[in-house]
C-alpha cells in the first residue's frame, strides 16, 4: 500500500475501533450499573427478610411462652439482637458505637438493616442484620464486566483488521489501475510527442516540410487527438448528448478514411463492405465507438496483413488477422483499465466506452477471438 492507502486504512481502523471500544464500554457500565442495583437490592431484601423472620419468632416466643428458637442465618451474615436499654444480648455489631435506629445503611463495607419490628417483645427492641458480601460481590462483577469487555474489544479488533483489509482491496486495486492507467496512458502520449518534436525538429533542419514529415505530423495529430477523445468521454460520459438521424455507413467510411494513414504504416489494408443504414445517435459517439474499434485492429494486427469490415443488414463486422485474445480474458476487456494483451501498449479504456456507448444505445456486441488468428467484433445496431 502507498502511504495515501495506508493513512485511509489506519484511519478506517482507528475510527472502527475507537467508536466500537466506546459502545462496548457504554454497554458494560449499563450492564455493571443494572447489576450493581439488583445486587443492592438482593442484599437489601435479603437482610430485611432475616430481620423479619427473627422479630417474628420473638413475637411468637412471646405470646405462647416459650424459648426463642434459634435462627440459622447464613455465613455471610452477622446478627445481633439490641434490648430496651441498648444493650447488645445477642450476636455482635461490626462497629459497637453505630448508632441504633430503625432503617438501611452502609458502613465499613457492610450492609446493615435495622429492624424495630420485635416491637419490645421478649425485652428486644431491634434486630440488627449486617453482611459484607456485596462488596465482594460487587468486585466479582466488575472483573468479569472488564474481562467481556476486553474479550469483544479484542475480537472487535480482530474483525475492524478483516474489515479494513477487505474495505481497501477494492480501494488497493482501483489505486494500482488508476496509477497503471496514468504510467500507460504517459506511455501513448510519449509516441506521438516525440514523432511531432522529431518531424519539427527535421522540418527546422531541412528547411522545408515533406510529405512524408507532413503524414508523420498528421498520425501523430490523430493519436494524440484520439487520446483527447477518449478521456473528455470518460470525464463528460454523464452529460447527455443530442442524438441525430445519420447514415452510419457515411460515419464508419469516415472513419476508415481517418485511420488509413495509420494503417499504412503497418502496411495493412481496409477491405470495406458497407451499405447505407439510417440511425439515430449522437455523431461523436458513433466516431469514437468506430475509432476505438478499428485502432485497435491496426494496433493489434500483424504487418502485411488485412482488416475486413462490413456493415450490412445493421450487422457491422470488424475483422481483423492479428494477436487475437486469449478465451479467459475476453470476459473481462470491455471492463475499464482492463487489456487483453500487453502486445501494443494502449491504456485499457478503448473497449470499455465502446461497450457503455453500445448500453447507452441498445447496440449488442460480440466477440470471436482465436489466439494468433484474430478477432471479430460484430455490433448490431
Amino acid at each position: 500500500m502507498n502511504d495515501l492507502e495506508k493513512r485511509s486504512f489506519y484511519s478506517f481502523l482507528g475510527l472502527y475501533i475507537v467508536s466500537s471500544f466506546f459502545f462496548i464500554s457504554l454497554i458494560g457500565f449499563w450492564y455493571y450499573t443494572a447489576q450493581k442495583h439488583a445486587l443492592e437490592n438482593e442484599i437489601h431484601y435479603k437482610l430485611e427478610h432475616l430481620a423479619d423472620q427473627k422479630a417474628g419468632e420473638l413475637i411468637t416466643a412471646h405470646m405462647h411462652d416459650r424459648p426463642v428458637k434459634k435462627t440459622v442465618v447464613p455465613k455471610d451474615v452477622i446478627m445481633a439482637l439490641i434490648d430496651t436499654e441498648g444493650n447488645v444480648v445477642s450476636g455482635r455489631l461490626v462497629d459497637p458505637n453505630m448508632e441504633i435506629k430503625p432503617g438501611y445503611l452502609t458502613l465499613e463495607d457492610y450492609n446493615i438493616f435495622i429492624s424495630d419490628a420485635p416491637r419490645e417483645h421478649m425485652g428486644i427492641a431491634y434486630v440488627v442484620v449486617q453482611s459484607n458480601t456485596l462488596k465482594g460481590e460487587l468486585q466479582r462483577l466488575g472483573s468479569s464486566v472488564l474481562l467481556a469487555v476486553g474479550i469483544v474489544s479484542f475480537v472487535v479488533m480482530v474483525i475492524a483488521w478483516i474489515l479494513a483489509r477487505l474495505f481497501m482491496k477494492p480501494v488497493h486495486q482501483r489505486v494500482t489501475q488508476i496509477e497503471r492507467f496514468i504510467n500507460d496512458i504517459t506511455h501513448e502520449l510519449n509516441t506521438p510527442i516525440t514523432s511531432l518534436s522529431m518531424s519539427a525538429a527535421q522540418a527546422l533542419k531541412a528547411g522545408e516540410c515533406t510529405t512524408k514529415i507532413l503524414n508523420n505530423i498528421s498520425i501523430s495529430t490523430k493519436q494524440l487527438y484520439d487520446i483527447y477523445r477518449s478521456l473528455t468521454y470518460l470525464n463528460f460520459s454523464s452529460r447527455k448528448e443530442i442524438a441525430e438521424p445519420l447514415d452510419i455507413k457515411d460515419v464508419l467510411e469516415e472513419s476508415v478514411a481517418y485511420y488509413r494513414p495509420l494503417a499504412e504504416i503497418k502496411r495493412i489494408e481496409f477491405k470495406v463492405d458497407a451499405r447505407e443504414t439510417k440511425s439515430i445517435i449522437p455523431r461523436s459517439q458513433l466516431t469514437l465507438l468506430f475509432g476505438n474499434l478499428i485502432s485497435n485492429a491496426i494496433k493489434y494486427s500483424s504487418p502485411r496483413s488485412n482488416i475486413i469490415i462490413s456493415l450490412r443488414n445493421r450487422i457491422l463486422r470488424i475483422t481483423d488477422e492479428g494477436i487475437g485474445i486469449e478465451a479467459e480474458k475476453q470476459k473481462e476487456i470491455f471492463e475499464k483499465f482492463k487489456r487483453g494483451t500487453e502486445y501494443s501498449g494502449g491504456f485499457g479504456v478503448g473497449l470499455s466506452i465502446v461497450k457503455s456507448i453500445c448500453d447507452e444505445h441498445g447496440i449488442g456486441i460480440e466477440l470471436d477471438s482465436i489466439p494468433g488468428k484474430g478477432t471479430e467484433f460484430r455490433l448490431y445496431l
